[in-house]
């Protein structure tokens, strides 16, 4: 029989077979490059980690350079306390801290927080995950502190969508640097570390933060001192 491919049903039932097909090959291209994705976030992330540390790499040798650098890593609870025997995803390095910070029904003090232990230059240096918001989207990033678990030595800052040539400057270089020898306490005290503008206010503890992206690096400021915060309590239990 004759097809009429004129008809409105040809049209129709053609249209519903190629999004089917391509339906099947686009899922079938999603399952298939799963593992590959997967592995690309975590190299990404080894990267990341790496940077705070001020050790360049690539995505061709990050897994090499992160297991030199990184000897051992933990969690620890919003209180400050060691978290043992937690499931695989809750491990250190599989726990999803951007996950968590937008996962509403999780309360704050609930939240747990990963350190990895690192080792650079015959120096003990400790890494911690930070997460907070920008004025468009998340905002993330690393910082490392030395030895005396109060100066920290590095940072890498991320976002997702914060205006380019403004707030999206946190992940630059010169913005990260500014926190370099910066103290998360003094006294055995946490002490925030304020983010102003042009050297301004009475703070000791501060860094200029980005010209004409004062909300993003506020978010900068908010991220830093929240976490650190945390971490300082269980630096401060356990030194």
């Amino acid at each position: 029989m004759k097809v009429n491919k004129d008809a409105n049903g040809y049209t129709f039932a053609f249209s519903i077979i190629l999004v089917i097909v391509v339906g099947v090959i686009l899922s079938s291209l999603s399952i298939g490059l799963g593992p590959l994705k997967k592995a690309n976030v975590e190299v990404k992330k080894k990267m990341n980690i790496l940077s705070a540390l001020g050790v360049e790499s690539t995505r061709k040798d990050g897994s090499e350079k992160y297991d030199k650098y990184i000897t051992e890593s933990y969690v620890i609870s919003h209180s400050g306390n060691l978290q043992e025997n937690l499931p695989a995803e809750k491990q250190a390095f599989s726990l999803d801290v951007q996950k968590q910070f937008r996962d509403k029904t999780v309360k704050v003090t609930d939240r747990l927080y990963p350190i990895f232990e690192a080792e650079k230059d015959g120096e003990k240096l400790f890494v911690l995950p930070v997460v907070g918001k920008g004025l468009w989207g998340p905002i993330w990033g690393f910082v490392a502190l030395a030895d005396d678990y109060e100066t920290i030595v590095g940072t890498s800052f991320d976002h997702k969508g914060e205006t380019p040539g403004l707030g999206a400057e946190i992940s630059q270089s010169f913005f990260e640097n500014r926190y370099n020898g910066e103290k998360i306490a003094s006294n055995g005290t946490f002490t925030p570390i304020s983010v102003v503008q042009n050297g301004s206010g009475s703070e000791s503890q501060k860094v200029d933060g980005i010209t004409g992206g004062t909300i993003t690096s506020k978010g900068v400021e908010r991220m830093v001192n929240e976490t650190m915060e945390v971490y300082y309590k269980y630096f401060s239990k356990n030194k």
